[in-house]
C-alpha cells in the first residue's frame, strides 16, 4: 500500500506522462485496450514487402470515444511508417456487432478492428507500435495512447509450387472489399480468426477476358471448371471433405450454413507447420485421403462449385491449422509465375480483356504472392 507521500509522487508522475500517451493539456482518461492478435509476417508482392494484419481496439471509457487518427510506428527508430485519418481510416475499420458503425463513435465496451496493409519497401521493420489519437464525444479535448507493440515475423523459407496448370488465371483478392476474404472473421472454438487474410480465388479466363463459353448459368460453361488442382509441395493430407453437393446451375446454388461455406476441400500439412487449404472442389474429384503423402505437382482434385461461391473457382489459402474456418491465414510465396496483366476494375472480368502490364514491369515473378487481381500464367 502506498503511503500518502509516495501516492502523491506516483500520481504526479502519472499526470506528467508525455504527449505520446495523452495530449499535454488533456485530462487523464480511460481509453483503449490495443492488441494485435496475429503478428504480421512480410509477404512479397510485385517486388515490395507488405504487412497484412489487424489492430483491435476495445474502449474502456464510460463515454463514447471518437478515434481521429492512427499512426503505425517503427518501434526501433520512432519513424511513422503510415498515418491513417478521416475516410482512409474509416474505410478500413469496422465495429464488431454494429454493421455500418464507425470508429467515430465507439461505445463503452465496444471493439473496433482496423485492417492494415503496409507497404514497407524492401525491408520490413523488426517491431511495430501503434498510436491512437482520440477524444470523448462529450468534450473537445484531444487525447492519445500508444500500445500494441508487436514483433514482425520472418517470411517462411519454403516456396510453394503452382496450385493449377497453365493459364491465364486471375488471382482475385483485394484488401478493401467489405465481404472479401481479407475482412471476414470466423468465431469458432472460442476465438475469432481470419483464415482468408492472404486468400486468393483463382478464376480462369481466355485471351479475350472471357470466363464462360455457352450458357452463363451452367456450371460446366465456366472455363476453369474441372481443371486439375495440384499439390503445391511435398506434404501430408491433413483433412478432406467430399460430400458437399454441387448445383448444376449457378443460380441454383443455395445459401449455405456457417460451416458449409468451403464446400468440398483438401488441406495439406506442410513440413514447416503451415497448412494449405483448397476449397469449392468438384464432387467426386478428390484423389487423396487423410494420411496420404503427396508430391509437389501431383493432381489432388478438380476445380468445382461447392459451398458458398458465386461461380466455379478455386479458393486457395495458407493457414496455421487444418480446419479451414478456424485457422489464422498466413502469407506465402510461389516459386514462379508470369504476370500477363491485371484488372483494375474487377467488374470488367468476363466482359473485356485485362489491362496490359505497365512499362518496365517485370513479368517473371519468383518467391511472391500475386498482386491484387493480376492475370498470371503458371509454368507448364
Amino acid at each position: 500500500m502506498l503511503r500518502p507521500l509516495a501516492l502523491c509522487l506516483a500520481l504526479s508522475s502519472l499526470l506528467a506522462l508525455p504527449a505520446t500517451t495523452r495530449a499535454a493539456n488533456a485530462a487523464l482518461v480511460d481509453s483503449f485496450d490495443l492488441a494485435v492478435p496475429q503478428a504480421p509476417t512480410p509477404v512479397t508482392q510485385e517486388g515490395r514487402q507488405r504487412l497484412y494484419y489487424e489492430l483491435h481496439l476495445t474502449s474502456f471509457n464510460e463515454a463514447e470515444l471518437a478515434v481521429d487518427e492512427l499512426r503505425v510506428i517503427d518501434d526501433a527508430s520512432g519513424a511513422v511508417i503510415q498515418r491513417f485519418a478521416g475516410k482512409d481510416l474509416s474505410d478500413r475499420s469496422r465495429v464488431i456487432g454494429r454493421p455500418g458503425a464507425s470508429l467515430a463513435a465507439l461505445r463503452p465496451g465496444e471493439r473496433g478492428v482496423v485492417y492494415l496493409e503496409l507497404d514497407v519497401g524492401t525491408r520490413a521493420p523488426r517491431k511495430l507500435r501503434h498510436a491512437l489519437g482520440f477524444r470523448r464525444l462529450a468534450a473537445a479535448t484531444a487525447n492519445s495512447v500508444e500500445g500494441a507493440r508487436v514483433e514482425v515475423g520472418q517470411p517462411a523459407p519454403v516456396l510453394l509450387g503452382p496450385p493449377l496448370r497453365g493459364g491465364p488465371w486471375v488471382a482475385i483478392h483485394s484488401p478493401d472489399w467489405p465481404r472479401g476474404h481479407r475482412r471476414v472473421f470466423y468465431t469458432m472454438d472460442g476465438r475469432a480468426r481470419l483464415p482468408g487474410r492472404h486468400a486468393v480465388d483463382w478464376v480462369k479466363v481466355d485471351p479475350s477476358g472471357k470466363t464462360i463459353i455457352g450458357d452463363p448459368d451452367l456450371v460446366t460453361s465456366n472455363l476453369g471448371y474441372g481443371a486439375e488442382v495440384l499439390a503445391v509441395a511435398d506434404a501430408r493430407v491433413a483433412a478432406v471433405r467430399d460430400d458437399a453437393v454441387e448445383a448444376a446451375r449457378v443460380s441454383a446454388n443455395p445459401k449455405h450454413d456457417f460451416d458449409e461455406a468451403p464446400g468440398n476441400y483438401v488441406v495439406l500439412a506442410l513440413a514447416d507447420g503451415r497448412h494449405v487449404a483448397y476449397e469449392h472442389l468438384k464432387p467426386g474429384s478428390l484423389k487423396v485421403r487423410v494420411g496420404d503423402s503427396v508430391r509437389r505437382g501431383q493432381t489432388i482434385a478438380a476445380l468445382g462449385f461447392t459451398g458458398d461461391a458465386t461461380g466455379p473457382h478455386l479458393h486457395f489459402h495458407v493457414a496455421d491449422g487444418i480446419t479451414p474456418l478456424s485457422s489464422e491465414g498466413l502469407p506465402y510465396g510461389l516459386s514462379g509465375f508470369r504476370v500477363l496483366g491485371r484488372y483494375e476494375r474487377l467488374d470488367r472480368l468476363g466482359k473485356e480483356p485485362w489491362q496490359p502490364l505497365a512499362e518496365g514491369f517485370v513479368a517473371e515473378r519468383k518467391g511472391e504472392q500475386p498482386g491484387s487481381n493480376t492475370v498470371i500464367e503458371f509454368p507448364r
